[in-house]
């Protein structure tokens, strides 16, 4: 018998928007988690229209934007690791 418990489920992202501090993603599951823009000095520094112009890859298991040459998976997002 399989439990929820058991079961790995991989985080999707399905929407990613910013206030002055943080970036934060709607995931596929319904919740919202939102991290300081501080942990990603490329995002720190972009401009509203560089920021907005990201791409959700691997459907869903990151975000990615070309310009800024940057790439953040939602489970690293999650646990907190490798941002600060």
């Amino acid at each position: 018998m399989s439990t929820l418990a058991n079961e790995h489920i991989i985080p999707l992202a399905s929407k990613v928007w910013f206030n002055d501090d943080m970036l934060f993603v709607l995931l596929t599951d319904g919740r919202e988690i939102g991290v300081p823009i501080l942990w990603f000095p490329r995002l720190r520094k972009a401009s509203s229209e560089q920021l907005n112009n990201y791409r959700l890859i691997g459907k869903g298991i990151g975000i990615h934007w070309d310009e800024l040459d940057e790439d953040i998976s939602v489970e690293g997002m999650l646990t907190g690791k490798n941002f600060h």
